[in-house]
């Protein structure tokens, strides 16, 4: 038997997950002062330091890198460095600095000073010389809070978290590396020399809190492995991801801008709304086949509702709202309390359930401003949002038909997802057994459409107000988005007093099914710009057609084409320029266009046109009508498959080869 483990094993290991036989040994009454936010925490095991004692008969798991929870100790610890480091090279004033899902930052105050990208050098030698020279060991210590008042006197960012979340009389944990300490509840590395390769990523400016009439902060990104050639792998993704940015490829394209008149609020120009009504339209059609009924509903509600609702208490601070003759009214940051209401106008039966509410209303969030970024995080947005009101029998039933309208989009946007239910948190409301049968429903609803052990358990992680199906995608990088979701809410019906009639006489509250597939139709579109690289798809494509002329002569048949696609239904547009053939096939295949049909003598002759790729590939001469035909089954059928020819056709040569056959210059 082995009653050891390898020396190199242990090297490896980052952080221990304990189980406890008695989950009372953990804790200690101690009050947590850190920066990651643990209230909806609900498992028993509890990560570890390695070097810490344990404290009773446990079940013991040794953690690594690659385990995500060990990753987030490994960037935590990380992130101390970086404050050292901070501290260091400019007498910063830290103030919290969490991990991430990949990396970590650390936020500072520097009065008028800022940190620039010619400081990322000087603080990268700073990390190195902490963690492989100076070796230096994490150690926890346990503190009261006059200890902690006078250990960071100096930082009055660190005074308020002390004053504002430890209580009088409490003890808490801080970590001291070195001469460096900080406010944290662990767990941390054994010592600085596991950090063997930093990259400082990036800086922004941010504000103490979030909140812009504070201190202004800066805030600096980096991300460490515990190798150089891990490092480089992510550095590479990165290079891959920043080439799909969706602000990069919006820019090139002219799909939307930001302007400062109207912070977080995008503006989609031609090429940009021809993409966001298409999603629409997509999601719009699915609608009218799966028994949607969509509704209009107002931007503007007495805040009296949103007491009722609920968000008033807990989603105030992230409203629009202001006085209008007396009341106070609020623009609406979501639909549902809206759809509360037309559930509740008039009498129901369970006959009329289920009631399935589409909205494509424009919502508003009031987003701090360091917060906005491109389309993914936006103050004005739009969702594909709906709720179902279902009778409890139907909830299996609804959810399974959401999963298959959820598998439906993501197919034709050729992603893969991952299911993960969300199961009861300590703080849920309702009656318990509901959550049991609502739990159980939605187990069943999984089992059935991916099969027992092709999900995953969230445990502890659903919303108060009932379990969700979190929906995970993955794009072309193989990175993780939120789009879609699938959530039971037992509470807002209670709210808002909805009751239907029971096939008993009965009054009864019916379930919420709150669902969306896109989500945010900004930040979707943001998505499916960096999953398909600003190759759009020749169905959901904002230019899907380029005709181009071989010479002037043959402008007119060249926009006879494009009027005979626009009548069709196609984005064409005509190149009439006096630029060179082959800068207007290198042009109109660099900005994307789906084809290029090529017009000569001999095509106005036969009325037909040759079609060439965006990829520069000469697919041949087609009559015109059989084009339409092809790509009109490319747009209906969301493919962009163009059909092989007869194996003993013969491909029509390119009109004037000698002219357009050269390669295009790669740009």
């Amino acid at each position: 038997a082995v009653d050891h483990i390898s020396p190199e094993f242990a090297k490896s290991v980052v952080v221990a997950k304990v189980v406890y036989d008695d989950p009372q040994v953990v804790g200690g009454g101690l009050a947590i002062c850190d920066t990651i936010d643990d209230e909806d925490d609900e498992e028993d095991d509890e990560l570890w330091d390695v070097t810490r004692p344990l404290l009773g008969d446990c079940r013991l798991t040794l953690l690594r890198f690659d385990d995500p929870g060990a990753k987030t100790v490994f960037w935590h610890s990380a992130a101390h460095v970086l404050g050292l480091a901070l501290e260091r090279e400019f007498g910063a004033r830290l103030t919290v600095g969490p991990p991430l899902d990949n990396g970590f930052y650390y936020d500072c105050y520097m009065g008028e000073a800022t940190v620039s990208d010619k400081d990322f050098g000087s603080l990268e030698k700073q990390i190195k010389r902490i963690a492989e020279k100076e070796k230096q060991e994490f150690e926890r210590v346990e503190v009261t809070k006059e200890e902690l008042l006078e250990m960071f006197a100096h930082n009055p960012f660190k005074i308020d978290l002390i004053q504002n979340k430890i209580p009088d009389g409490e003890r808490t944990t801080v970590y001291r590396n070195g001469n460096f300490v900080d406010l944290c509840r662990g767990p941390h590395l054994p010592n600085t020399k596991f950090i063997k390769a930093t990259k400082i990523l990036s800086h922004s400016a941010t504000n103490w809190l979030g909140d812009v009439n504070n201190d202004s902060l800066q805030r600096v990104y980096a991300i460490s492995f515990p190798d150089k050639a891990r490092l480089k792998k992510h550095l590479d993704f990165l290079a891959k991801a920043k080439e799909r940015d969706h602000r990069i490829i919006g820019m090139k394209q002219d799909l939307f801008l930001m302007h400062e008149m109207s912070p977080g609020s995008p503006f989609f120009v031609k090429y940009g709304a021809r993409i966001y009504n298409g999603l629409i339209s997509f999601i719009r059609n699915e609608y009218w086949k799966r028994g949607y009924d969509e509704v209009v509903t107002p931007n503007l509600y007495n805040s009296k509702l949103w007491e009722t609702s609920g968000h008033w208490q807990h989603y105030q601070e992230n409203m629009f709202h202001f006085e209008v003759e007396g009341s106070t009214f609020g623009v609406k940051p979501m639909n549902c309390p809206g759809h509360c209401l037309i559930f509740g106008s008039r009498l129901r039966s369970y006959r009329d359930l289920p009631i399935r509410m589409a909205d494509f209303g424009v919502l508003h969030r009031n987003e701090v401003s360091g917060s906005l970024t491109g389309l993914t995080r936006v103050r004005r947005f739009q969702q594909d949002d709906a709720h179902i009101f279902c009778r409890r029998d139907q909830m299996k039933s609804e959810v399974l038909q959401a999963l298959d309208f959820m598998r439906h989009v993501y197919t034709i946007f050729g992603m893969t997802y991952r299911l993960e239910l969300s199961t009861k948190p300590k703080k849920a409301l309702g009656d318990p057994e509901l959550w049991e049968e609502a739990e159980g429903q939605l187990m069943e609803a999984l089992d059935e459409f991916v099969g027992a052990g092709n999900w995953f358990i969230n445990a502890g992680d659903g919303a108060f107000y009932g379990p969700k199906i979190d929906i995970k995608v993955f794009d072309a990088l193989e990175r993780a988005h939120q789009c879609a979701t699938i959530q039971l809410d037992f509470q807002l019906p209670l709210r808002f007093k909805l009751r239907f009639k029971n096939n008993s006489g009965e009054m009864e509250h019916p379930v919420i099914v709150h669902r969306a597939m896109l989500g945010s139709v900004e930040r979707c579109m943001a998505v499916l710009t960096e999953h398909w690289g600003g190759k759009w798809p020749f169905w959901i494509s904002p230019r899907q057609v380029c005709v181009i002329p071989i010479s002037p002569d043959n402008l007119p048949y060249a926009e006879e084409v494009g009027a005979r696609l626009h009548q069709a239904g196609f984005y064409v547009d005509v190149d009439g320029s006096s630029e060179r053939f082959q800068k207007k096939l290198r042009t109109a295949q660099l900005a994307q266009y789906n084809f290029q049909l090529v017009v000569g003598k001999e095509e106005a002759m036969n009325g037909s046109v040759n079609v060439r790729s965006r990829s520069n590939e000469q697919l041949g001469m087609v009559a015109l009508d059989d084009f339409v035909e092809i790509v009109s089954g490319m747009k209906n059928g969301f493919h962009d498959n163009w059909p092989s020819p007869p194996d003993n056709a013969e491909s029509a040569a390119a009109p004037e080869a000698n002219e357009v056959d050269e390669p295009l210059a790669s740009e």
